[in-house]
């Protein structure tokens, strides 16, 4: 008559069958007020309402787990079983929920009014794991559910090898579980789980994607290579997983085409690219390591860098593997193959070393890097004579002695010329132009006495004079 909504009464009467054991009668009370969900999907438990009742009736069962259950039972209990049919549901969870006509009607009022979610969480929490999985994949519910409602409580209880050989056993080749593994993984990496992530990646044989958290593992946090020499396990393991990816590629390569739709796949080229570049890894960890141990090591930079980088990383491991050694030539032969192995500039790399070198005033170690660079046998001709005038910029540290040697040392006269006059010895700049081709030897003395009379050196320019 007042126009009131019911839905708060029947939803009390209900209630009060509920207490009263009559549960027929509440179902008929809710049925008034309670509604289905408009998305089953919906990442949350459902109404209010609903979730009320879920907690009653499992506040009422008492969880006696003995096989003798049926003695333990209430008076009231067995009324309701005397007074319900027993219910047909799609699944029937093993234990106490079969046997247990309050479990009987929680499951009636979730899959009436409730949620994917709702559902899914009941059998979670009455351990119940199969039924969540295979509901689920029935409802062909999204990967949100299967994070929220079946693998975050999995793990936080320790129960996640059990979810996977579930996973396995519901389908052995886990296809139908791709998009909900994979997101998990997404999920486990937003977290920083990576521990849980590579457990997960080993389970689902997903080789190519363990490896690369093996790469993580390997490199973060580490300070310094003797850090990095500890944890060497990690670049055999990546290895093992790039091989026996491998292996599954030339096996099914024999037989038909095979879906391995969620595993990240690699051509066989490039995993053998990755396996060297570990192996190379392996050598420059084992070689810096032993020069931090020695006391060698000189350099200190805020990063550390490996192979696993980008490639001006990679440039910095090959300037300090030559720069950390006891010489140039000890760690020359591998810094060699990191520029041949990812097709590095090695001139760029070769001057960072000398400038550094510079820094250490370690002029004769220059001269012998320059004699490995032309050892090499792949340096073109003016590479030795660019890395000398590279360093150059740096020549009011270098002692007049050495900057003479370094500038003896170029092959070019015509960089000679160059690198004395950069170095303001134009005296000496004057002597090598006089010995060129009579045309050219004109050109280099006209352009020597133009920058004597530019900086006021008057001898220079009166001895260019003359010989002009």
């Amino acid at each position: 008559k007042s126009g009131l909504d019911p839905g708060g009464a029947w939803h009390a009467w209900g209630m009060a069958c509920l207490k009263a054991g009559n549960l027929s009668s509440a179902r008929e009370k809710f049925n008034r007020c309670l509604k289905p969900p408009m998305d089953l999907n919906q990442l949350n438990h459902g109404s209010r309402l609903v979730q009320d009742v879920i907690q009653y009736l499992e506040s009422t069962v008492k969880p006696i787990l003995i096989a003798d259950d049926d003695y333990f039972a209430t008076l009231r209990e067995l009324e309701a079983t005397l007074r319900t049919r027993s219910l047909s549901l799609e699944v029937m969870c093993e234990g106490k929920i079969q046997h247990n006509s309050y479990y009987q009607e929680c499951l009636f009022y979730l899959h009436s009014y409730g949620t994917n979610l709702a559902i899914i969480s009941f059998y979670m929490r009455h351990d119940c794991m199969r039924e969540a999985l295979l509901h689920l994949l029935n409802k062909e519910s999204p990967s949100e559910v299967f994070i929220e409602g079946i693998f975050i409580p999995s793990y936080e209880s320790g129960k996640l090898h059990m979810l996977e050989n579930l996973l396995e056993y519901i389908d052995p080749g886990l296809e139908s579980w791709g998009v909900y593994l994979i997101a998990a993984c997404k999920y486990l990496q937003r977290k920083n789980y990576y521990h849980i992530l590579y457990e997960l990646q080993q389970f689902m044989k997903d080789h190519v994607r363990a490896a690369m958290t093996c790469i993580r593992f390997f490199t973060h946090g580490a300070k310094s290579y003797t850090e990095l020499g500890g944890k060497q396990t990690w670049l055999l393991k990546i290895k093992d997983h790039l091989k026996v990816y491998l292996q599954e590629v030339s096996r099914s390569a024999g037989r038909k085409k095979m879906a391995f739709t969620f595993r990240k796949k690699m051509s066989a080229t490039d995993v053998s690219r990755h396996i060297n570049t570990v192996d190379l890894q392996m050598e420059v960890t084992k070689f810096l390591h032993q020069c931090e141990s020695s006391g060698t090591s000189q350099m200190t930079g805020s990063s550390l860098p490996t192979l696993f980088g980008n490639n001006n990383m990679k440039m910095d491991v090959a300037c300090k593997v030559m720069l950390e050694g006891k010489n140039i030539e000890e760690g020359f032969g591998i810094a060699f193959r990191v520029l041949q192995d990812f097709q590095l500039e090695a001139t760029e790399v070769y001057s960072k070393v000398a400038k550094q070198l510079v820094k250490q005033q370690k002029y004769s170690e220059i001269r012998q890097l320059l004699k490995c660079v032309s050892e090499s046998g792949v340096a073109a001709k003016n590479d030795g004579d660019n890395i000398i005038l590279n360093c150059l910029n740096e020549f009011k540290n270098i002692p007049a002695e050495d900057l003479d040697n370094l500038i003896q040392d170029m092959d070019s006269d015509e960089n000679k010329i160059q690198a004395y006059v950069m170095c303001n010895k134009l005296r000496s700049a004057y002597l090598v132009s006089v010995r060129q081709e009579k045309t050219r030897a004109v050109q280099l003395v006209q352009h020597v006495r133009q920058l004597a009379e530019n900086s006021g050196d008057d001898v220079v320019k009166a001895i260019c004079t003359q010989w002009l």
